[in-house]
């Protein structure tokens, strides 16, 4: 059976509205996120030159623009040095956690929505990075919900692809830190503890090889270890 490897890829930097969770935000890449679209796709080819890889033609992004836009960057360059026309394919299941009704409200809005409504307690100080906090809101899930939602998706695309390719094969996927984070602990990739105290470079893929007996390793690729007094973005 053909090694099967996953390309775990965060969207580049974009116009991210301030003290907002970036959860649904629907705007674009900036200047240096379309740089760091164009670094990755540099690393990918690096990537499989060195390693002897093809490339699966369909990348799967995250319907978020950002993603988007950083995997047509990615499929642009790639296009220029590979004949295998890699396209994309979005999925909703690729986005980053929802915090439903409050999407792209800002934290003190958040705040005042739960303190104004009687049937809420107040948030705890630390919901928005609480694996498993999920706002009272519709349409809202906690960050191990996304994480779960994004390990499924990754998981049974590779199983089916798997089964359609003769030679060690690469697909792409373009996403969210924190879901890709999320992500990988339930691929048993990262302790529970190592989710807050990594995080993902804009534009640097970890490449995730899945095995034969059903489970994955990191084989390429570094996560960001994140400061003692980095703020939680993603």
């Amino acid at each position: 059976m053909a090694r099967m490897i996953a390309a775990l890829i965060r969207h580049g930097d974009y116009h991210q509205l301030a003290d907002t969770p970036s959860a649904w935000q629907p705007f674009p890449l900036n200047k240096a996120g379309e740089k760091h679209a164009q670094s990755a796709a540099q690393m990918i080819s690096d990537k499989i030159t060195q390693e002897c890889w093809q490339l699966h033609s369909s990348c799967h992004s995250s319907q978020l623009l950002r993603a988007w836009q950083t995997a047509d960057i990615i499929c642009q360059q790639l296009n220029k040095i590979d004949t295998n026309e890699l396209h994309i394919n979005s999925f909703s299941a690729l986005a980053e956690r929802s915090v439903g009704s409050a999407a792209n409200l800002n934290l003190t809005q958040i705040e005042a929505v739960i303190k104004s409504d009687p049937r809420y307690e107040l948030l705890p100080k630390n919901w928005k990075s609480d694996s498993y906090f999920c706002l009272p809101l519709q349409g809202a899930e906690s960050l191990m919900d996304s994480g779960k939602r994004v390990s499924h998706h990754i998981k049974q695309t590779m199983l089916e692809c798997r089964h359609s390719v003769n030679q060690p094969t690469v697909k792409l996927f373009v996403g969210h830190g924190a879901a890709f984070r999320h992500a990988a602990y339930q691929l048993g990739l990262l302790k529970f503890e190592q989710i807050a105290q990594l995080s993902m470079y804009h534009g640097t893929p970890i490449f995730i090889e899945l095995l034969e007996d059903g489970s994955w390793l990191h084989i390429a690729g570094q996560w960001k270890v994140r400061g003692k007094k980095t703020q939680y973005r993603d």
